[in-house]
């Protein structure tokens, strides 16, 4: 049996407190939007990105930095290209998320797509757990829903600081996943992965630089890479795959490729290069969707370097 998981928050009365109202507001608007046809959404929510455009124009600067260092072989117009349809997707993401929580099953069915799953199917008939290391598309939310069409699954879990949000994040989310572990519980990751579950990994994030390495991401060669994601593979009974969430003319795809041979090697640092160069071929797929918005290269190998998000 699992040793702790995150416990489902309860519906409060103080939620109707006046200083949730705002939540409730944005709840109800985003639960109306859900039930509307998907064509009609996607128009939507490139009107939501424009608004992105213009409410949040630090994360653009931080989306047009990243792929200014990621590509500098691209012309500034290619580039130009890939942030402009970057925000139509996150403001999109923002009603993914709310259709990966409130949709009815059979309604997700129909966007369903597959590919390579069975890498998945094989390790489970191993009687192993399956540890995917998933990319960061911002589709992600709604992906996760979509793939436990197949599997319900365990994932980290971050509580949002929003009660009310909290209460409906979680609840959303529990509409695919079998449980769901704090995001420092390594140990509850660990056993779910010993139970023979799949779990989902987000490796390619600045988590700082403890426990990491400085590995070539694109073009940047010395890049914050975890080494959290290996210790999951060394300690745990699993096998590994990676996994993307592609959005595609006709619905939601989720790709699931196999594992890296001879993994982990016991080299770290030679570990996470062949990891992000995973990572860089599914990006590649679809580069506009990939989160640009977060600061990636935040953490430089000597502190007293100046930032590139300056």
């Amino acid at each position: 049996m699992r040793q702790s998981f995150v416990t489902a928050p309860k519906f409060e009365l103080a939620f109707f407190h006046p200083r949730f109202w705002l939540t409730w507001i944005s709840i109800v608007i985003l639960y109306a939007i859900s039930g509307l046809p998907y064509r009609l959404q996607t128009y939507i929510g490139k009107g939501l990105g424009k608004l992105l455009s213009i409410l949040a124009k630090k994360r653009v600067q931080i989306a047009k930095r990243n792929l200014a260092l990621c590509f500098p072989d691209y012309t500034p117009a290619q580039r130009e290209q890939i942030l402009a349809a970057n925000i139509e997707n996150a403001g999109m993401a923002i009603l993914e998320a709310s259709m990966g929580w409130w949709w009815p099953t059979w309604r997700i069915r129909k966007m369903a797509q597959f590919e390579g799953y069975e890498h998945i199917e094989a390790i489970l008939a191993k009687g192993k757990g399956v540890l995917a290391y998933a990319i960061h598309n911002m589709n992600l939310e709604f992906a996760v829903r979509v793939a436990g069409l197949k599997n319900p699954s365990v994932a980290f879990y971050r509580k949002h600081n929003n009660r009310l949000m909290e209460y409906m994040q979680y609840h959303g989310r529990n509409r695919s996943n079998k449980y769901m572990v704090h995001k420092r519980d390594v140990r509850g990751l660990i056993q779910a992965l010993n139970e023979g579950e799949i779990c989902f990994y987000l490796p390619d994030q600045d988590y700082g630089r403890v426990k990491c390495e400085f590995v070539p991401f694109f073009a940047v060669q010395e890049t914050a890479t975890t080494t959290g994601s290996l210790l999951f593979a060394k300690e745990a009974n699993c096998e590994t795959v990676f996994l993307a969430s592609i959005k595609t003319a006709t619905g939601y795809k989720i790709k699931v490729v196999p594992g890296l041979e001879n993994f982990p090697s016991g080299d770290d640092k030679e570990d996470v290069t062949r990891m992000n160069k995973m990572i860089e071929s599914l990006v590649l797929e679809a580069p506009e969707q990939y989160l640009w918005m977060h600061k990636r290269f935040k953490t430089r190998p000597d502190k007293a370097s100046p930032s590139f998000y300056n």
